[in-house]
């Protein structure tokens, strides 16, 4: 699968109660061209991927509502739009009205990628953002058919950059990772919610020799 492929398959992804940010459009936050720009950001981030010796590829939950629903980029929220975007050096533009907005799962990974020059590459089991019925600003974790397309995403995303190693971010991205991983090393850290934050940074510090 090519990236382009594979950015127009995810932007196909249709379920009730869940907002996919490459095919719509926020009435409240975002821009007109919203989809079409984060679409644009991922496959320019994908192209680059795809060119790149991948470290590992770091496995989260969802996206929120407060970081990958409005930027479109996995573990980002808007604070750390800029970093990603430089990191891979690829450009992204912001696709949302008002003041940037935080997100603290965002804020802890990225306070730890400053730290490691190694390419990774970030993603979701669900690569969307899953909300309760009813109010489109809230998150909740996806379904068995919602993770059924979500691992078969993953798949394909794993096929196509060849990372060196998994990292799954809590119990949720391990058990994905074990069904899609084939022959790749698969490492669990705990997840800097709940108060995982701690120990999230204690063990990838320890991964990477930080």
């Amino acid at each position: 699968m090519t990236p382009k492929e594979f950015v127009k398959a995810l932007s196909s992804v249709e379920f009730d109660d869940v907002f996919n940010p490459y095919s719509n459009q926020c009435p409240i936050h975002d821009l007109p061209d919203a989809p079409k720009l984060r679409r644009k950001a991922l496959l320019a981030l994908l192209h680059a991927a795809v060119q790149t010796e991948i470290d590992s590829l770091w496995i989260g939950r969802d996206l929120g509502y407060r970081g990958g629903r409005r930027t479109g980029l996995a573990l980002t929220d808007e604070m750390h739009m800029h970093s990603h975007a430089v990191r891979w050096h690829i450009v992204v533009k912001r696709v949302t009205n008002g003041t940037p907005v935080a997100e603290r799962t965002a804020a802890v990974i990225w306070s730890v990628l400053a730290l490691i020059k190694t390419p990774i590459f970030l993603w979701n089991v669900f690569p969307l953002h899953p909300h309760e019925p009813g109010d489109p600003f809230s998150n909740r974790s996806h379904n068995s058919r919602e993770r059924e397309a979500g691992e078969s995403l993953l798949a394909d995303l794993i096929l196509m950059i060849q990372p060196r190693r998994l990292i799954a971010i809590g119990n949720e991205a391990m058990r994905a990772a074990q069904h899609v991983a084939n022959s790749h090393e698969i490492i669990q850290v705990r997840h800097p919610s709940y108060g995982g934050q701690t120990v999230f940074l204690k063990q990838v510090k320890s991964l990477y020799d930080l």
